[in-house]
């Protein structure tokens, strides 16, 4: 079955048009409710948020309708995504909700919902909430309705948990790290984490106001962090998203450190400490220095589709626990469930103290392959890539660049349009080849 509301992760859209609405919000809490209060006994469901100012708006809207579906709340405020995941799974609740939109900008919204194990909600329960969604909507007898509390101690549990990934051995003294939390969802808990391990640090975007959330700050705009690190000269930066789930880094010269050369820090730093388990996951978009420089070191490396949601089910199939994508959301899953932007940076710091070389130093260990990608626009949906005159300039390339290099031919998900992407040992090269492939794809449309 097909669904309605849930996309690869979570329901997400703009405010106050559906279904990113109270009325819809308050129906959705209910019906979790429904489908969670069928386990055993009295269930409890936790809910955090980040920063934004609807996220306010939609907690009551959903406390609400679980409290009608006769399950308990728990409140645990402004907490990063994997907090929630955290948290849900020590206190054994019957799932998490995170209000969020991730690095979307504030008035964007979503929701996400996570397991009592601390995983994103497998497809029969979320077709489950879908299918209570269509029925009216009533309220439990009064003396069963649910009963809310907000979670006092939540922020410190989840900044002690955050220290206990990174070796009890090692310290981040002599460190001084800019942290910038993207006046989201991290603004407390990340710098104090860093700076309880020992580190000088100093926090930038740390002033939520409810609209300024990913606004020219953190990961998806990290130039006034690169700023930053050369003004301060300090050793490098630490970037997170609006619900903290992504993680880039800047090093000392104020170059950015893209989610594949910190995947790759973090395998070269287990394997010198004999704790890497086997390979690594990335993904479809995943750079090719990523693949050949993990193969230089004789790691295993596979792509699942784009997403971490198929990142995690392949490093489930494979037994494997590192993987992520470009973009920073790395899974470290010997250390916790999902993406975490504060636990991955940790691995990265850890690689760096235990080896005693600064950022710099080892991701030059990774070189990234130019890359070009040119999105052709069709005119509807309909599936060019398997026509034989693609196929064939397709091959033509891969030909010419000849374990140099790749191809991808990818359709858009939410748009009409075919991303075609290459990548090489030459920039020029590379962009002439892309430029060739997507000739043709256009050609092909026309005609």
């Amino acid at each position: 079955m097909s669904k309605q509301y849930f996309g690869t992760d979570g329901i997400r859209g703009t405010v106050g048009k559906a279904p990113i609405t109270p009325e819809f919000m308050l129906k959705l809490g209910w019906a979790a409710g429904k489908v969670f209060a069928q386990d055993e006994g009295r269930q409890k469901i936790l809910i955090g948020k980040d920063t934004r100012i609807s996220g306010y708006m939609f907690e009551s809207a959903l406390e609400a309708g679980l409290s009608a579906s006769g399950v308990d709340v728990m409140l645990l405020g402004p907490m990063p995504t994997p907090a929630i995941a955290y948290l849900t799974r020590t206190y054994r609740a019957a799932a998490g909700i995170v209000i969020s939109a991730s690095h979307n900008p504030y008035y964007d919204n979503g929701i996400k919902f996570f397991c009592t194990d601390g995983k994103k909600l497998p497809d029969e329960v979320e077709l489950a909430i879908e299918a209570q969604l269509n029925k009216p909507m009533d309220t439990v007898p009064s003396d069963l309705i649910g009963k809310t509390r907000k979670l006092e101690d939540a922020r410190g549990r989840y900044i002690e948990f955050c220290k206990s990934t990174f070796p009890r051995e090692l310290s981040l003294h002599g460190l001084r790290i800019v942290v910038d939390c993207a006046n989201g969802a991290t603004y407390a808990p990340g710098p104090a984490v860093f700076e309880e391990l020992g580190a000088e640090v100093i926090p930038i975007a740390v002033k939520p106001d409810g609209l300024n959330i990913n606004h020219n700050c953190g990961s998806t705009h990290p130039q006034a962090l690169q700023e930053k690190v050369l003004e301060l000269r300090a050793d490098l930066g630490i970037a997170f998203d609006g619900d903290g789930d992504r993680v880039l880094m800047v090093d000392a010269q104020g170059d950015l450190v893209d989610g594949d050369e910190l995947i790759y820090i973090i395998a070269q730093g287990r394997q010198q400490d004999r704790r890497l388990q086997t390979g690594v996951v990335g993904t479809l978009m995943s750079n090719y220095g990523l693949e050949l420089a993990l193969k230089e070191l004789d790691i295993d490396f596979v792509r699942a589709n784009v997403g971490d949601r198929y990142v995690l089910e392949l490093l489930s199939e494979k037994g494997w626990s590192l993987g992520g994508e470009s973009s920073g959301h790395i899974v470290c899953l010997d250390k916790t469930t999902t993406g975490d932007g504060i636990v991955s940076a940790l691995q990265v710091l850890a690689a760096m103290v235990s080896q005693d070389k600064p950022l710099l130093a080892l991701r030059e260990g990774m070189t990234k392959l130019p890359q070009t990608m040119i999105n052709v626009r069709l005119p509807e949906k309909r599936d060019v890539m398997s026509l034989p005159q693609v196929q064939d300039a397709v091959r033509a390339v891969e030909s010419q660049l000849s374990g140099r290099g790749r191809v991808l031919l990818r359709a858009s998900g939410t748009e009409p349009l075919i991303r075609v992407m290459v990548e090489g040992d030459n920039a020029s090269e590379v962009a002439a080849l892309c430029r060739q492939i997507a000739d043709v794809v256009e050609d092909v449309i026309s005609a």
